[in-house]
């Protein structure tokens, strides 16, 4: 496991300790995810909080101000502790962390979801019941289309990936044709 993927779960251990204490799992989520979006759509700001020359405070009041005073305090905080610490970059490793630690907590799971064509509301929730009753948990689908698959899918649920694309399939045909031409 890498430093920084051990950095990110203790903070996302951390933040969702403190908000399931005060019921806002939901709403820490959302904040997070603002944050971690403000910052791939302005990569100017993503450069201010990166600057050594800029004192932490200015970056921790200037986050606060671009959010309207709106995030809740421990998010702040964390976030703060981050930047104080040079760490501000691991900001998206600790949004996902944080998702997983909250969805093992209360039984969610998510699904990334590839497919060559758009997926329909009903093939969306078809895939979240499949795969809810197979882990046994909640499952949020996240789809994107991805043209190079030809056909299918391919599904990623935390490190697993369940791969139905007609490229692998027809990748897999051509090896064992290949194998038995020998």
């Amino acid at each position: 496991m890498s430093r920084s993927s051990v950095v990110a779960k203790r903070y996302a251990k951390a933040i969702f300790d403190i908000a399931r204490d005060q019921n806002l799992v939901s709403e820490t989520e959302t904040q997070l995810k603002q944050i971690v979006d403000a910052l791939e759509k302005n990569p100017d700001f993503k450069t201010f909080l990166s600057s050594p020359s800029i004192l932490p405070e200015t970056k921790i009041k200037a986050l606060e101000g671009s959010f309207g005073g709106k995030l809740l305090p421990f998010i702040v905080n964390s976030v703060g502790l981050l930047i104080e610490r040079g760490r501000q970059n691991e900001l998206p490793a600790v949004v996902d962390a944080y998702l997983e630690v909250a969805g093992n907590a209360i039984g969610r799971a998510d699904a990334y979801v590839a497919s060559a064509q758009p997926l329909t509301l009903n093939e969306k929730d078809q895939l979240a019941k499949k795969f809810g009753a197979l882990l046994g948990k909640t499952v949020r689908v996240h789809d994107t289309v991805d043209s190079s698959l030809l056909g299918g899918l391919t599904v990623r649920i935390g490190d697993t990936l369940y791969d139905g694309s007609l490229r692998t399939k027809l990748n897999r045909l051509d090896k064992a044709l290949q194998s038995s031409a020998k």
